[in-house]
């Protein structure tokens, strides 16, 4: 088992943090394990691995490159490294740290993830650079596009996670973060199942780094002076923005479909910034929304740590349970159901 120890003085100084680039490594990680996590990721995987397919097939030293450093349960270092959490980091600012990676330590982290000698057409110089310039490639083709619609959600889950390490502290904020982690308490956080020896972070930065795609991963930095863990949204943020959550239709009559989504998703306290992430709707329009369904008394609020939390009142659930007692039953339904440096 994989676990880190970590002391008051990291907790104290972990955070949060929105990269551009674990967004994009993650989507080259799909894209990579033709592997999707939700319907809407399905989607997008679909429209994007033909041209990534292609890529690969013209350029074969670094379609090698990318099996060689993404491979089951590791990833080579200097392709993912440890997000440093300073505000407003930039896709073009974190590309850089790949570029900078000296060649001889991206030679041997391929060793290391290939637990064997480095094949033949990849002892060069040139792999920071082939790396980068791939992961550019992702970002502009089938990332940067959709990068609002992705900001609002990562930003959703952050405050959500933010409003439960205010409820329960840190056990609370890492529950469900990514598979196979979890606080077992004494300063010790599990990282994985895998027989890795533990590490010690007491006094070093660590940063929590979402992406809207299921994959995940652990990263630090060559010095081991800085930590990150790179894990998806939880499920129904990781599959926001793609069209309307399911309304019944006697609902939206008496309040208006959006406004009937919002107190719909209001199953648990959410923030304006999930709503407005899980509707594809402004936040002017999920403000007025919100302030008509709380002069009704349908919701109410209340605030956790810097956010405000909206959650449905007695009134709401009951409005909501009746009408859902009241649909139509289908003859069947359908649920919605991530590789880790560590990946």
């Amino acid at each position: 088992m994989g676990w880190w120890e970590i002391n008051a003085d990291t907790l104290a100084s972990g955070r949060f943090a929105v990269s551009p680039l674990a967004e994009a490594t993650a989507c080259l990680k799909a894209l990579r394990w033709r592997r999707a996590a939700n319907p809407g990721e399905r989607a997008w995987l679909d429209a994007h691995l033909p041209a990534f397919r292609a890529r690969m097939a013209a350029d074969p030293d670094t379609a090698l490159l990318v099996r060689s450093a993404f491979v089951p349960g590791w990833n080579a270092d200097f392709v993912t490294p440890a997000q440093t959490g300073e505000p407003g980091a930039t896709f073009a600012g974190e590309l850089e740290r790949i570029r900078a990676a000296p060649p001889d330590a991206a030679r041997a982290d391929l060793a290391v993830a290939l637990d064997g000698p480095l094949p033949a057409a990849l002892d060069r110089d040139d792999l920071p650079d082939r790396a980068a310039d791939l992961i550019a490639w992702v970002w502009a083709e089938a990332v940067r596009p959709d990068w609002p619609r992705r900001h609002r959600i990562i930003e959703a889950e952050i405050v959500a996670r933010v409003a439960r390490l205010g409820r329960g502290g840190w056990a609370a904020a890492l529950a469900g973060m990514r598979p196979g982690m979890r606080w077992l308490g004494e300063n010790r956080l599990q990282i994985n199942t895998r027989d890795h020896p533990p590490r010690d972070l007491s006094g070093k930065p660590l940063v929590f780094v979402p992406v809207t795609v299921g994959q995940s991963w652990s990263s630090w930095d060559r010095e081991a002076s800085r930590y990150a863990i790179v894990y998806p949204c939880s499920g129904v943020l990781a599959g926001a923005g793609a069209g309307a959550v399911p309304v019944p239709g006697a609902l939206g009559a008496l309040l208006g479909p959006v406004r009937a989504s919002v107190l719909v998703l209001l199953d648990t306290p959410k923030s304006t910034t999930q709503l407005v992430a899980l509707t594809g709707r402004g936040l002017g329009s999920i403000g007025r929304h919100l302030k008509i369904l709380l002069d009704a008394r349908l919701v109410g609020r209340r605030r956790a740590g810097r956010s405000v939390l909206y959650y449905r009142t007695e009134a709401g659930e009951a409005l909501v349970a009746a009408q859902r007692d009241t649909a139509p039953r289908r003859g069947s339904s359908a649920g919605v159901s991530s590789g880790p440096s560590s990946a």
